[in-house]
């Protein structure tokens, strides 16, 4: 198979769906590939007990409700369930089981996609896969005794994963300090090892949703590089988790810096034994297949509001990528919408290598 486009779309999750409803209806040739066998499947893969921090009324891609309570919380198989109604609603042209081994640029433009079932050439190529790709743990995790159980948080599914006894859940943003909470819930001995806690705000003030207030104050708006956009990031919110009553629940402890078979050491330079390790740290970016010089020395996307210096390359659904909503399933709309009307405005016609 080799398929000419006007733009190729990798990856299937809510930044490619909202982009290919307004690709959609402006004609233009496009598909989206997604490595998945199903849409919404990286939503699946969470833990089970996920439920998303904003309102259905907030959950929203362009064109289509979130259908239930509008002002209750839906879980990641309903958010999963929801994209993929939203897929077949449209008639998205969705290649799935598609995993992309290869983009390597054209002369004199386009692009040429290399894929486990076949190759595009495609003039433009929007990579909206996300930038949570390969788990981060520390080095020194492979310091630990094999006795200690280890698992980073894009495995855990539940509780009854863990043996019993002492668990350390290392990383305090929004995703360790829920894992923590779920298993403080079900009784297990719990140590959150962190250097710093963040801002921590609730789900509900004065009545209302806190996202409802966002909405209304325009915080989901600010762009990064703005005054206050800089301090949102740097603060590092946690929504919806009790801090102090989680704090009366389990044993605060200071970062982790190293290991010594059994033990993890603190910086305090204090040692504790744990029967497991949920390392609650993070992603780091990883486009083995991207054969295009847009990444810097850490891999990470070179861009302004997804727009790379390569013509013709482009990036959606980073985390701030051209304000605080970027990453979120209700806002990736405005980025894709805007992303949308410069493809449609370029739409060179697509070359064949």
């Amino acid at each position: 198979m080799n398929t000419t486009l006007d733009t190729l779309i990798i990856g299937g999750g809510q930044a490619g769906l909202a982009l290919g409803y307004y690709l959609r209806r402006s004609g233009h040739r496009f598909a989206i590939v997604d490595a998945h066998p199903r849409v919404g499947e990286a939503w699946r893969q969470r833990w089970d007990s996920l439920t998303l921090f904003t309102p259905r009324r907030y959950d929203a891609l362009p064109g289509l409700p979130f259908p239930g309570d509008p002002d209750g919380h839906p879980g990641k198989d309903e958010a999963a369930d929801y994209l993929e109604g939203y897929a077949a609603h449209f008639d998205l042209p969705m290649r799935l089981n598609c995993h992309v081994t290869s983009v390597r640029p054209c002369r004199p433009a386009g692009f040429t996609v290399e894929t486990s079932t076949g190759s595009f050439n495609a003039s433009q190529v929007v990579v909206a896969a996300g930038a949570f790709h390969t788990p981060r743990t520390p080095n020194f995790a492979r310091k630990l005794s094999p006795q200690v159980v280890q698992l980073h948080s894009s495995r855990y599914r539940d509780p009854a994963q863990l043996p019993a006894g002492d668990i350390f859940v290392v990383g305090a943003g929004n995703t360790g300090v829920q894992i923590a909470e779920e298993l403080a819930d079900h009784g297990r001995r719990v140590s959150l090892s962190a250097s710093a806690l963040g801002w921590a705000l609730p789900q509900r003030w004065l009545g209302r949703d806190i996202f409802w207030w966002f909405s209304r104050l325009g915080t989901m708006s600010v762009s990064g590089d703005s005054r206050i956009g800089r301090r949102l990031k740097a603060d590092g919110t946690i929504i919806g988790t009790d801090l102090k009553r989680l704090m009366r629940r389990v044993n605060r402890l200071d970062r982790a810096m190293d290991a010594d078979g059994p033990d993890v050491i603190l910086a305090d330079g204090s040692r504790h034994s744990p029967d497991a390790v949920v390392w609650a740290t993070g992603f780091r970016p990883d486009y083995p297949w991207l054969q295009v010089p847009v990444l810097d020395d850490l891999g990470a996307p070179v861009h302004h509001e997804g727009v790379t210096t390569w013509p013709g390359l482009y990036f959606l659904g980073l985390p701030w990528q051209r304000n605080r909503g970027s990453a979120v399933l209700g806002w990736v709309g405005r980025d894709a919408e805007a992303l949308a009307q410069r493809l449609t405005a370029a739409a060179p016609v697509a070359r064949v290598s």
